[in-house]
This record gives structure tokens, sequence and C-alpha cells, in this order.
């Protein structure tokens, strides 16, 4: 796969076609208007990254999902992900940042005293280089989880690459029942509280994502800014 040059996709013909239509047929349509090849999928197994990986393996086992492994994820994550890997025959790849810059944020203790720049080295940087070889990055945000999440829309143009959540506008209680009907595996840390799940050091139990860095400010790793 050669590097794609920026491509200017009509990002209001797509939200006006894709708002209309169900996250099954969201997705099916993706590879009537894309191939697979310009498609770039990513999950951090987290709190119900099921419901999402569930419609793509029914839809598109083939499809690459590329998870960050940024070397700080609690165990029971890295135990969902595999759980979730056989459960769906997914086609996982994970992708890490360069191994001297991990340790120094592990040296620094980065995640303490600047965890943006953490973010940055363990998330952000091992997916930017692969950017320009995708048209379309295909996220599980959903609006509620932050009033940054709900000022998107189903298509965002975002730099170098256009974004893609099929989930976007499902609610809380939408995805939960999504789940329990299809009876998909939650997250085994979701039942003691956490409901949105980072890295261990920056994780603690919360409502929506407050319980992420620590109940600080912040509320997004950088990933999808």
């Amino acid at each position: 796969m050669t590097s794609n040059p920026v491509v200017d996709i009509n990002v209001e013909a797509l939200n006006a076609k894709y708002e209309k239509l169900s996250v099954y047929k969201r997705v099916e349509e993706l590879y009537k208007d894309f191939n697979q090849e310009e498609i770039m999928l990513t999950s951090s197994f987290a709190a119900t990254s099921a419901f999402l990986l569930k419609v793509f393996s029914d839809i598109n086992k083939e499809q690459v999902i590329y998870f960050i492994d940024t070397g700080y994820h609690f165990k029971e994550t890295l135990i969902y992900k595999e759980y979730l890997t056989q459960l769906y025959e997914l086609n996982v790849v994970s992708i890490k940042a360069e191994d001297v810059k991990h340790k120094l944020t592990l040296s620094k203790k980065m995640w303490e005293v600047n965890p943006n720049r953490c973010c940055n080295i363990n998330k952000v940087e091992p997916l930017d280089f692969m950017k320009k070889e995708y048209k379309i990055w295909v996220s599980g945000l959903m609006q509620w989880q932050s009033d940054f999440r709900n000022s998107l829309n189903i298509f965002e143009n975002r730099e170098e690459i256009t974004k893609f959540y099929p989930l976007l506008d499902i609610g809380f209680i939408e995805r939960d029942a999504f789940i329990r009907d299809h009876h998909l595996p939650f997250h085994p840390l979701k039942s003691k509280g956490y409901n949105s799940i980072g890295c261990s050091h920056c994780t603690v139990p919360g409502d929506g994502r407050d319980g992420r860095w620590n109940n600080s400010p912040k509320t997004e790793c950088g990933l999808h800014l």
C-alpha cells in the first residue's frame, strides 16, 4: 500500500447519507464508498469496545484492527483484547511507541509530570506515520461521552484523514442494551465502576469519562482532537 495524498472528501454529503442509517448499514455502506485498503480501524478494547468490534466482525472479518499498546494497560484490558480477538475472529495488529521513547516516559513517570506528552508519545505518535496510508479512520466515539465528542459529526475531516464514527449518535442506554441483547462481553473492569478505561496509572472508577486522568480536567488523550 502506498501513501495517499490528502483527499478532499465531501463530508457534508456523507453525513447527510449516513445519519439516516443504522450502525450496521453505515458500516456496510462504508465498504461500498471506500475500499478496505483505504480504511483504518482502531480500538482501545476498553469499557464496551465489543459493540463496534462485533459489527465489523459480522460484516468484514478481514478488516485490520489496530490496537495501540501503550505499555501501561490494565492486565484486564489485555485479557479482554485477547478474548474478543478469539471470540470474533478479529484481525488485530498491535502497534506501540519507539522503545527508547516509551522508556523515557517510564523513567520520568511522565504520566504524572506531563500527561499530555506521555499520551502523545505512547498513543498519538504510533498512529501518526500511518494516517497518510489511509483515507478513512474508523473509531467508536459516542457523543454522550464528552462535550468535545458531542460536537462531532459522523464524518469529520481531520487534516490528512477523514474520521468516521459509526456509533456517534448511539446513546448510553442504547449502547448497553445492544451489548446485553447480543450477549456481548463487557470489559471486566466495568463491573467495578470503570466506565471509561485507559492506562492503569491514569484511570480510576467514575461515570462517563470522569475517571480518566484521575479526575483531572484532561478528558482526551489527543488521538481524536
